[in-house]
């Protein structure tokens, strides 16, 4: 889903016309399930029509190049066939109303002459500065990756050898906040930590924010080193004891964790927010077949749609050689689609799906959908804290909390807590139907109750 909001957010545009004057600055905001982006398009008169540039002010993009556009007056259609993305819009009065389409979703964009601000939401957990305690920017080296990473570290105000988390982000790029869909949640996480004696560093993943490196090209066992990077430098420092060291991940990051902790003696206590217990592959279907569910898809549409993505990727799996498993898919998606035009997103043709077959095999999604956690989570020594929400649809919590607790049982782990805590989605908000649609809307970033579990349990290790 964020991987989704990140692409849409990514989108070009052009603007052709011939009998209106549609040239200066056009402003838009996109909303996308909470997540709100400034845009400006930029457009000029040529010999021929018209040409467009984009910016993005939220991103610090300027000057994108846009695509094409058909205008016929009063009708604006613009099309991105790489994106799958077609918008349709009216201009009238010197304004564009348009609604944008992808995957089959609509989203109302409108564009105005006159900059647009952004809507305020209200988020009262967030806290506000001056902070209570110590907050420091740091940077640290990742020598096997030659990256440097850029993160928060925070301290309580008194006192010294203070014990400390590590903050791990879940899928997709993610800033030091776990900043989604108008959330903050490691913000949120640390600001609590902190206020309780508990040292908390959290960090823009690599090519993100103020971090370098690339995010495209790693995997989960990439981001990993990231974590041993971290861990590496706390130890520097002389106001932490480096005996109490713990992490603490979220859905991918409680994949991550105990690759690290598996193969470390420095951890001395991990907490796992829905983190995975079966396989990428498992899990991919498994929440999708209660995503769609809950969004309210029929039975026979959702099992034509579940059957759909699991050709696909068993032809990912299967295979080893990314450009091999690109040409296999791109092959099989065609000849689905041309059978089943039905599984066809809204706005999308079927020559498009070389969008899917690039998502499809990516090194992170190819390693995802393969990675058995098991494999680490049984050589994790470690007090081992694991929660889900009740309501969580993306790693849902009874096959993943007892595939957990199995696979540290079979290492002879002794210190194991495995708790699903109930009402709570994947973000660990109070929800109604746990569907990913809710995250935006609600106004709690994270449940107190949950924030209480674990500060509790990590006190109770380190004390």
């Amino acid at each position: 889903m964020k991987r989704f909001a990140v692409l849409l957010m990514t989108l070009l545009t052009t603007f052709t016309s011939i009998a209106q004057d549609i040239t200066g600055k056009w402003h838009g905001v996109l909303k996308v399930q909470g997540t709100q982006l400034r845009l400006v398009f930029n457009v000029t008169k040529t010999d021929d029509g018209f040409s467009t540039t984009m910016d993005s002010p939220d991103q610090g993009a300027k000057n994108i190049p846009v695509t094409s556009t058909v205008f016929i007056n009063p009708k604006i259609k613009f099309m991105v066939s790489n994106l799958a993305i077609v918008y349709d819009g009216e201009y009238k009065d010197g304004e564009i109303t348009g609604v944008f389409v992808q995957g089959g979703l609509e989203f109302p964009m409108n564009l105005s002459r006159e900059p647009i601000e952004k809507d305020i939401v209200n988020r009262p957990q967030e806290p506000k500065k001056p902070y209570p305690y110590n907050s420091e920017a740091v940077t640290f080296k990742n020598t096997k990756a030659d990256i440097t990473l850029s993160g928060t570290l925070t301290l309580p105000k008194n006192g010294t050898n203070f014990p400390v988390v590590i903050l791990i982000s879940g899928s997709g790029p993610q800033n030091r906040d776990e900043e989604l869909l108008g959330h903050k949640p490691f913000l949120v996480i640390s600001d609590y930590l902190t206020k309780h004696g508990i040292a908390v560093l959290r960090y823009d993943d690599r090519g993100v924010g103020q971090s370098s490196g690339d995010f495209k090209t790693a995997t989960t066992a990439d981001f990993a080193t990231d974590v041993e990077s971290a861990m590496a430098y706390l130890k520097t420092r002389q106001d932490i004891n480096s005996h109490k060291i713990g992490l603490v991940g979220h859905s991918e990051g409680g994949l991550i964790a105990p690759m690290v902790a598996s193969k470390s003696k420095d951890v001395n206590f991990m907490v796992l927010l829905a983190g995975p217990g079966i396989s990428g592959y498992d899990i991919f279907l498994l929440q999708s077949e209660l995503i769609n569910k809950a969004n309210g898809l029929d039975e026979s549409a959702l099992q034509q749609e579940l059957a759909f993505l699991k050709t696909n990727l068993d032809v990912v799996v299967k295979g080893n050689d990314l450009d091999a498993i690109k040409s296999v898919l791109t092959d099989t998606l065609h000849k689905q689609l041309l059978s089943q035009p039905e599984l066809l997103p809204k706005g999308m043709e079927a020559k498009d799906v070389d969008t899917f077959a690039d998502t499809f095999t990516t090194p992170w999604f190819h390693y995802f959908l393969k990675y058995n956690p098991s494999v680490s989570l049984e050589q994790v020594q470690c007090p081992v804290l694991a929660i889900n929400g009740e309501k969580d649809l993306q790693v849902p919590p009874k096959e993943n909390l007892s595939a957990i607790e199995q696979a540290l049982i079979r290492g002879g782990n002794k210190n194991i807590s495995i708790k699903e805590l109930p009402n709570l989605n994947h973000l660990f908000q109070d929800a109604i139907t746990g569907s990913p649609n809710e995250y935006s809307t609600i106004e709690q970033t994270f449940s107190p109750d949950a924030l209480e579990e674990i500060t509790n349990w990590i006190l109770l290790q380190t004390k």
